[in-house]
Parts: C-alpha cells; structure tokens; sequence
C-alpha cells in the first residue's frame, strides 16, 4: 500500500490488533497515536477504537466459529489474515450498522492491500459462512459451566473458576457479560473551576451525551465523547476522569484541607487529584510513582487540573525514606495488582497469564507494611486495588492487622447502592455498576 494512500479505519484497528497479538499487551495510548498518525476524523476514529475493543473482548469466541468453517486453525493462521478474519467477524456478529456484504468485501480488500492476495478466497468463504448463520452460529461444545462460559465471554477458563468459586455461576455471567459491554465514562467535576450544573450545560453544548451519575454526588457518567483530550472543558481542567470506584477510594481517605497526605503509587494521578479536590488545594500532597515517565504524567494532570498542592517525586514504594515516617495525616496505598476488575476498559487482561499475577500479592504486602509506617498516630491509610481476588485484598488486609494491632479498620459511610462497610468493601460491576474494586480503609491507633 502506498504511503500516501488514505488508510481506513479498518486498517487502523488492524494494525493496532497486530500489535496487540504481537506484544500481548493493550495500549489505548498506542491506539490513539495510531489514529492521529492515520488522520481519521472523530467518526472513522470511534469505529477503529469500536473494533478493537469489539475483537479484544469477543476474541476467543470470534476464533471458535472462525475454526468451524476455516480448514486451519486459527491459531495456525498468519497474524494478519487471522485478525481480518476477526474484524469481520466481529462486524457480522455484533454490529448491527454494518451491512454484511460491505463487512465480508471490506475483509477481502484488506487482505489483498496487505499483500496476500491468494488468501482472499479463504477468507470470503469463511466470513460469507457467518453470513449465511449469524442467526443461527454453530453451538458451543458441550461442557461444563465454566467452559460454556470462557468461550462464551472470552474469558480465560481459569478466571472463570474463579469467579465462578466467588460468586456463584449467576453472578458470574453478569460479571463477564459486563466486561464486554459498552461503559459510559464516569467524571469527577473540578469543584475549583466549575460546577456539576455548568459542566453539564457545557458539554451538553459540545454535542456529549451526559447525565449525572445515579447515585455518586459531583460525578457525571458521559458518552459519544470522541477524544476526550479535544473537550476544552477537558484541557483546561473543568473535570477528572475517573471512575466511581477510584472516587470512592479517594472518598474513604477523607482527607481534609491542610492536612499532609502522601500517595505512594499514585500514577497516572487520578486518587491524588480527587484528594486535592476534597482538599480545596489547600495542603500538601505528595505523589509517587517508581517510573520517571509516570511521575511526569501526575504533573501535567495537576497542572491541566490548576492543583498547586501536589508536588510528584520518583520512588519505589517498598523502599524506606526516614523522612517521612509517621509525618503523613493520610496514606493512600492504590497498589499495583492484577487489574481483574477493569476488564471492562482493558480487555486485554482477561489474557494474562496467572502464574505472573500470583506473584503479585508479595509486592503488595511489601508495599503496605512500608507504606504504613508514613502513618501518624490517628492517621487514616487506605489500602486499594482494581481487582476481586481474595488473595490480593482480604488476605492482604488482613494478615496486615493481625500482625499490626495499632492499626485497626475504620468504618465507612459510601453512599447507596455501596453503604455503610466495616472498613473493608470489594466493589462489583453487576452489584454496584462500578470497576471491580477494593477498598480497605485503616487507622493507626493514637
């Protein structure tokens, strides 16, 4: 293909689908270069970004029926024709716009434009299959609950045991239903620039879809948004993006004007800001984070945002500084996990492997046994992650207080559907509309 040539937004997806499959790693940051550098319009660029979450999130179910009408395996195709094979896949199935013959013409021409012109055969007859049965697709095999449901959502079997083990095979349907469903985003109003009323007036104004948010105060849920980043309520900082859960942990810090609050995992800055806002900017707040490129990303989130109390700083959140010990009146411990709650908004998670995320808990412990000597006396610590798994937040809690008895949970009023929690709260998309999340809210005792 000439270099010149416009580039559509299926070629955009393909490419940003090929180098998911190659590095096994979502980038919304890599997708977003790749539609700038390819010049789509906010149009061509949220069907691009469409179909690569459609494909991420419909894998594995996308590769079963492509195997049933397909003489090789998927798994045995080249990269290139296996991800057309998806996109149309993908359009056929679950994009009711899409009229299927421009869906199955569009695969082959994709193919031929990346030079494999003698597979342009197979993959109309395969995609003109999905045609001819999108109605009535092949069933699944047969098996056990959890081996209907992985293929079914695409999620891995082992996570679905999981699951399944945690809360039952109703809830878990729900749960990975809602990982390949659509989600509005959620925002904080900054209190400092605007208000709720004002923002919503405005964006209402840029042509957003917004309504408030059901049952958190000072956030609104939005949607048909195009590019965030092009808003100017965005760029000049009239909110935060950020999810309700996020804004709950940030809520259960409590943290008040004045007071010295340190965030030792805090990039890409989110916890930090909502704190900040709690604080009327009045105060200190120190945000860290291990990788100089993260702790460049706090500062021009606080700078967008016009928060003066927060200064950023590189360190490694296991390691000792003397000089904060017992100094913080808030400690907001957001630690590195899994990310099995946010499936929903990065669905390449559900495809890590499980012998690396069980390392995980030891960083963690590490992290919060450090993290907990910046406490004062009668200073809160808040404990937080974006998954579900047991292992990565009650176990770790847990053992925490029990070999820390001047620490002690704290109860906490969440608003409704949430509640009051005795100090600890997991948070689940089907129960409370929110990310996955864990909330452990502590303090040390006077």
């Amino acid at each position: 293909m000439s270099p010149r040539e416009k580039r559509s937004a299926r070629d955009v997806a393909l490419d940003a689908l090929m180098q998911v499959d190659k590095a096994n790693a979502w980038s919304d940051e890599a997708l977003r270069r790749l539609i700038a550098q390819n010049g789509l319009d906010s149009r061509d660029a949220a069907f691009a970004t469409r179909l690569c979450y459609g494909v991420m999130q419909n894998r594995m179910l996308l590769d079963y029926y492509i195997g049933c009408w397909c003489a090789q395996k998927p798994e045995r195709l080249e990269p290139v024709i296996r991800s057309i094979l998806r996109i149309g896949g993908y359009q056929i199935l679950f994009m009711d716009r899409v009229p299927h013959r421009a869906a199955v013409n569009e695969a082959v021409e994709m193919t031929r434009r990346h030079g494999r012109p003698k597979a342009a055969g197979m993959v109309n007859a395969v995609l003109r299959r999905f045609v001819e049965h999108w109605m009535d697709m092949p069933d699944l095999p047969k098996g056990s609950t959890a081996d209907y449901l992985s293929l079914r959502y695409s999620h891995p079997k082992w996570l679905v045991l999981r699951l399944l083990d945690l809360i039952g095979p109703d809830e878990t349907q729900e749960f990975l239903r809602l990982d390949n469903d659509a989600v509005p985003t959620c925002i904080q109003v900054n209190p400092l620039k605007t208000t709720a009323e004002d923002l919503e007036r405005e964006l209402r104004g840029d042509g957003v879809t917004v309504q408030p948010h059901p049952w958190l105060e000072g956030c609104l849920e939005i949607t048909g948004t195009g590019d965030l980043r092009s808003l100017p309520a965005f760029r000049e900082g009239r909110f935060l993006v950020q999810d309700a859960a996020a804004r709950l942990a940030a809520m259960a810090a409590s943290a008040a004007p004045g007071d010295r609050v340190l965030d030792v995992c805090a990039a890409p800055g989110g916890k930090s800001f909502s704190m900040a806002m709690d604080m009327g900017d009045r105060g200190q707040i120190l945000s860290c984070d291990v990788h100089p490129y993260k702790v460049k990303l706090i500062e021009s989130g606080a700078q967008r945002l016009g928060l003066t109390c927060i200064r950023a700083a590189t360190a490694d959140a296991r390691e000792k500084h003397a000089a904060w010990e017992g100094q913080a009146d808030v400690v907001m411990a957001d630690v590195p996990c899994s990310g099995l709650g946010i499936i929903r908004k990065k669905p390449d998670i559900r495809y890590k492997n499980p012998k690396e995320l069980a390392q995980l808990p030891l960083v963690q412990r590490a992290i919060l046994e450090n993290a907990s000597g910046y406490v004062r006396p009668g200073g809160t610590l808040v404990y937080s992650t974006c998954t579900v798994l047991p292992e990565e937040n009650e176990d770790v809690t847990g053992d925490f207080l029990d070999k820390h008895p001047e620490f002690e949970p704290v109860r906490t009023a969440f608003p409704l559907p949430v509640g009051p929690c005795p100090g600890q709260v997991t948070l689940w998309p089907q129960r409370h509309g929110t990310d996955g999340f864990y909330i452990c809210r502590m303090r040390r005792k006077d």
